[in-house]
């Protein structure tokens, strides 16, 4: 007895999205936001450090609207900035900021700042060793913390 192959009709997956056709024997959809509740996206993008979370944020309008509307991934991503920025994120929250918006304003910052602390910028001959780097301002108290640290070297 020999068996003939069994034939599948396509499935269809209806998402928020559009509909995707995909027969058995086709790979997974390539969107799992589509496939998922919104609040197993969340998790999976919660796992991407800040600049991968923009990057993936402009993947797509479902992934653009998931990232966007989620305080709780900006949340995590601004207290990892608070490590070093914790005066200048707690005034901008205090000031009603989003979580998103005081990452935006402290992230370049926070990534300054640990530069300089770790020494980074510690023997610099010229500006020209600068060049590439983005700068931006620090109050007083940051470059305190900065000449403390060199003192401290």
């Amino acid at each position: 007895m020999q068996h003939e192959p069994v034939r599948t009709s396509p499935v269809v997956f209806v998402c928020e999205r559009r509909p995707s056709m995909m027969s058995s024997s086709d790979s997974a959809p390539q969107n799992f936001a589509e496939m998922l509740p919104t609040e197993v996206s969340v998790k999976i993008f919660s796992k991407l450090d800040a600049k991968s979370l923009c990057n993936a944020s402009r993947t797509c309008k479902l992934w653009h609207r998931i990232i966007e509307e989620s305080e709780q991934l900006w949340r995590r991503q601004c207290l990892q900035v608070c490590v070093t920025c914790q005066r200048e994120v707690d005034s901008d929250r205090r000031d009603g900021l989003s979580w998103k918006v005081t990452l935006m304003r402290n992230y370049t910052r926070s990534c300054l700042k640990a530069d300089w602390l770790r020494g980074r910028y510690s023997h610099v001959r010229s500006a020209d060793e600068l060049s590439g780097r983005k700068m931006t301002p620090l109050d007083a108290e940051t470059w305190g913390e900065i000449l403390q640290a060199e003192l401290d070297r």
